[in-house]
């Protein structure tokens, strides 16, 4: 990575860059990067602050990353696409813009669907507003597409590193499976052994492809040290369960993970805090400049806040380093 610009900031294992990723993409190493996970700003009828492309271009526009994210992760690296639904201009008929973006991406740029995931957002409000709430023709949107793609055909993966506790009537199963289940053939065809009933060894159940996370994040360090000094925390956030899952999932320690549209860098937090180098790519700087809020103790002054904040914002010293306990200029 010499090649790269110097970092808005740095932490003990991840760093933090203010560029267009097109360009920031063409200064990394073929088959470098282990995942990379982002969520892109969705093509909206509505144009946001933080930019995003018309439903029109958007195939073309995001394709052009691909290309470039295909080459510099490795052959058994993995890219999650987090892509939300909309409708068509004035009309209450829904979007293919996210399933145009899973078949360019596998028949035309090379990437392989891994499997596809659901992230149902079960705090989202009611919307569109036109079709759900004033005609009430439509119901609530509450879900998102989320693409995993791969370089090859057997990415690295483990989905034990992901179980999720077992629901109660699971866990009697396990404890009495004579007295709760009875093997036999379904009438699907599908014949359930006795092996059913006993321990996976995995510690938990096996998640599936619909995952619940509210996205209701409301009072976090990263907010109230926004409001502390006077910054806008970035409207479109991701919650940290989602990038989380899939780094579990998809890496190991030390592994390197990089989101290309960082945003407040919910992406960053998440490696760190699970032990995997990460790289952050975020055009504005004033999103990449809060977000080091993420990685700052709990305890400081709002007067050191607001000097690193407006160090970083002004990128008036060449990097800063965000320590625990203490924080210096390198």
């Amino acid at each position: 990575m010499k090649n790269l610009p110097i970092p808005l900031y740095t932490t003990k294992l991840g760093k933090a860059y203010v560029g267009d990723s097109l360009k920031l993409l063409d200064l990394l190493p073929d088959n470098f990067i282990n995942l990379v996970i982002t969520s892109p700003p969705f093509a909206l009828q509505r144009e946001k602050e933080y930019g995003n492309e018309s439903q029109e271009n958007y195939v073309e526009w995001l394709s052009g990353f691909a290309k470039k994210i295909i080459r510099v992760i490795r052959e058994d690296g993995s890219f999650v696409l987090d892509l939300g639904g909309a409708y068509e201009k004035g009309r209450p008929t829904r979007s293919l813009y996210n399933y145009k973006i899973l078949i360019n991406f596998c028949e035309e740029i090379g990437f392989h669907l891994a499997e596809e995931f659901f992230w149902f957002n079960p705090s989202k409000l009611p919307s569109p507003i036109e079709w759900v709430n004033k005609r009430k023709i439509r119901a609530k949107d509450a879900v998102n597409t989320v693409w995993w793609f791969s370089k090859g055909e057997y990415p690295k993966a483990d989905v034990r590193r992901v179980v999720v506790p077992y629901s109660e009537r699971m866990k009697l199963l396990l404890r009495n499976s004579e007295k709760y289940y009875t093997p036999k053939e379904r009438p699907s065809g599908h014949n359930i052994s006795k092996g059913f009933g006993k321990p996976n060894g995995n510690g938990g159940a096996i998640p599936s492809n619909l995952l619940q996370i509210p996205n209701s994040e409301s009072n976090s360090k990263y907010l109230r040290y926004c409001k502390m000094v006077g910054a806008k925390g970035h409207p479109a956030r991701f919650p940290r369960q989602l990038p989380e899952f899939f780094i579990k999932f998809l890496t190991e320690p030390d592994d390197l993970v990089l989101d290309i549209f960082a945003g407040s860098n919910t992406t960053g937090e998440a490696a760190e805090a699970l032990g995997r180098k990460w790289i952050a790519f975020e055009k504005e700087s004033k999103y990449l400049a809060a977000s080091m809020f993420r990685f700052i103790e709990d305890n400081e002054s709002k007067e050191e806040l607001s000097n690193i904040y407006k160090k970083l914002l002004n990128q008036d010293v060449n990097s800063i380093e965000i320590k625990r306990k203490q924080h210096s200029l390198i």
